[in-house]
């Protein structure tokens, strides 16, 4: 009798300690932070192929736009070879625009970098860095004009692009408004490569704008178009046109690329 006695009062306990109101819940599983890691970026050498892009007296932007995104490629594979470096052409060929975007988003990118040269009188001079959005005056409307002017040269340009008209300022404006969810690192990213061309290069800068630039208009990630300078400005061609600052050019981007990078993963998963 007093062992059943006992173990009766051993279930009432034992029942109690599991349905007791009071009893303390598990302490939660700690699970680490997940950090970002930038991890894909795609180099974009502007026009190339039937599309020469805008020339100087000797140099032409699809060679010089080639050579600048292969000397930044190089830059990165051999200084961070966990980065998967991405090209829309190596060789002197046709891309289309559409088509540009479409690699980026293919590879799930976390960059995507545009480089060009720039055309106007033969006094304008300095680079310019470009993210996607509004246009604010007619010069940065005239811009993305001609830029985005080559789809002129593909086959159902119509269709591809919704029927977007490059001559209209009306089809600007309506898809400036595009890439909005990636415009806060797009800028951050901008603005560190115009502070290299800055201070770094000593190059005379002209900021970083916003306009409606096809070749941003539908990459899912971070985007940039550089205008390394302008190819009607005879010093400036004399400048761009050269291997060895081609190659300043490249590594004042990767800077900027190392520096954008590390903020980024350095900021994540606090």
């Amino acid at each position: 009798m007093r062992n059943i006695v006992a173990l009766g009062t051993a279930a009432l306990i034992l029942f109690a300690e599991f349905t007791s109101p009071f009893t303390p819940a598990p302490a939660p599983v700690a699970v680490p932070p997940v950090r970002y890691k930038l991890r894909t970026v795609v180099l974009d050498a502007g026009h190339g192929g039937k599309d020469r892009g805008c020339a100087g007296v000797k140099a032409r932007e699809a060679d010089v736009a080639l050579k600048l995104v292969l000397a930044l490629g190089k830059e990165i594979e051999e200084n961070m070879p966990d980065v998967k470096v991405i090209y829309t052409r190596k060789t002197d060929v046709f891309v289309e625009l559409v088509d540009r975007a479409g690699i980026a988003n293919k590879h799930n990118a976390d960059l995507f970098i545009s480089i060009h040269c720039n055309a106007s009188s033969p006094s304008a001079h300095g680079t310019e860095v470009w993210t996607m959005g509004p246009h604010k005056t007619d010069a940065n409307l005239a811009v993305a004009k001609r830029e985005n002017s080559v789809i002129l040269q593909e086959d159902n340009y119509k269709e591809q692009y919704n029927g977007f008209d490059p001559t209209s300022p009306q089809s600007h404006i309506l898809f400036s408004l595009f890439q909005s969810a990636y415009m806060v690192n797009s800028i951050r990213f901008a603005q560190k490569v115009d502070r290299q061309f800055r201070t770094k290069l000593q190059r005379p800068s002209r900021g970083v704008k916003q306009a409606g630039f096809l070749v941003l208009w539908k990459s899912a990630m971070p985007s940039v178009l550089i205008e390394s300078g302008f190819l009607t400005n005879r010093q400036e061609e004399a400048y761009l046109n050269d291997k060895t600052n081609q190659s300043y050019m490249a590594s004042g981007i990767y800077q900027a690329f190392r520096d954008y990078r590390h903020e980024l993963e350095a900021g994540s998963g606090d």
